[in-house]
């Protein structure tokens, strides 16, 4: 049995996390992630002959969409993975593009205060429904320009993680 005083009591905190495609290095710049969220259906059932009652039974699960926002950077893989699905051309009409490789898998993963990963999430083909890739431009605000991308995707699951152990920086001496 283990001691109770060395578990960890404190919640992980929801600022230390980063993402990356899967196989791939972190993307730069996430500051805010939304939409983690799985619902299922009720489905209600009720048997002949029994009028006041009635079962529920699990029905379809619909994961919904994820948006990810990070400042406004030179860099353009936000950019170059929603060009994937639609491209804009300098015309003014829209143009279809290759659907190669527009879905990828996305990995978030959580840290804890010493830079431990203890949570981790595979997002599972994902791909782009809505990119600004510019918030509202403010000459009175004093704040960064922020880029969203919502993502679809089609399904979540935490991957195992192994509990970290405590780090200690007090002197060994």
């Amino acid at each position: 049995m283990s001691d109770s005083k060395t578990k960890r009591r404190d919640p992980y905190k929801n600022f230390r996390f980063r993402v990356k495609f899967s196989g791939g290095d972190y993307l730069l710049g996430v500051s805010k992630i939304t939409g983690f969220k799985r619902s299922t259906e009720v489905i209600k059932h009720r048997s002949g002959g029994d009028p006041a009652t009635s079962a529920k039974l699990p029905g379809r699960t619909e994961y919904d969409a994820i948006t990810l926002e990070r400042g406004v950077t030179a860099d353009k893989v936000f950019a170059q993975w929603a060009n994937r699905v639609w491209s804009f051309a300098n015309s003014g009409q829209g143009l279809e593009t290759s659907l190669k490789d527009f879905r990828r898998d996305l990995i978030v993963d959580v840290f804890d205060e010493g830079g431990q990963k203890v949570l981790s999430y595979q997002v599972f083909n994902c791909w782009v429904s809505e990119w600004q890739p510019v918030s509202d431009l403010d000459a009175n605000a004093n704040a960064v320009a922020v880029q969203h991308i919502k993502v679809e995707n089609e399904g979540w699951v935490a991957e195992e993680v192994p509990e970290p152990q405590d780090v200690s920086f007090e002197d060994p001496a």
